[in-house]
């Protein structure tokens, strides 16, 4: 009798949202992905210089990706990736930046891991291309807050979209006030 040990690699693409370093070589990465919705991974080895990750993990990055999923763990195994957008330009202004992960954070904050929705993925995209072009400004930060709201189905007419976001779920993240400011200076 032979035992089949296929593992199956799961293929998205994917934005990097946030990344946290796990040990002295191996990094956690966040993403939204169109197939997925939020997920993490491990990227192995990824914060050695002759890894093969050098280079290709970053905030905002798209990417293809391949991951094994982890059936213990939220955490699954990253195994490849091809880089098809660096997002070099929302590096450029520091306000930009800032606005750039704020929609990452509130993504993360009002969506549930594994939790597929590409609409979402779309917003995060234009949203991150918006900032890249034309550079953060309220009224860009505040269509974005409005969309997520809508598509998550909690927007309502006589409320802005932030404290209806906020009443659905709890709280908004802190980074909101500081990201106004920028955007105000």
């Amino acid at each position: 009798m032979v035992l089949c040990t296929c593992i199956t690699m799961e293929k998205s693409t994917g934005i990097i949202i946030r990344l946290t370093k796990l040990t002295e070589t191996s990094l956690i990465v966040h993403w939204c992905t169109d197939t997925h919705g939020l997920i993490k991974t491990v990227a192995k080895g990824a914060r050695r210089p002759k890894s093969a990750f050098a280079g290709k993990l970053d905030l905002f990055f798209e990417a293809d990706i391949g991951w094994v999923e982890n059936r213990k763990s939220e955490l699954h195994t990253l195994r490849e990736l091809r880089v098809l957008n660096y997002r070099e330009r929302l590096r450029k202004r520091y306000v930009d930046t800032v606005v750039a992960a704020y929609f990452g954070e509130l993504l993360a904050h009002v969506v549930e891991l594994g939790y597929p929705v590409p609409e979402l993925f779309d917003l995060l995209r234009r949203g991150l291309g918006y900032l890249e072009d034309q550079g953060a400004d309220k009224r860009a930060f505040l269509h974005y807050e409005r969309e997520l709201a809508r598509l998550l189905g909690v927007a309502h007419n006589r409320t802005s979209a932030a404290l209806a976001l906020e009443q659905a779920f709890g709280s908004l993240p802190r980074a909101r006030a500081a990201c106004l400011l920028a955007i105000d200076r």
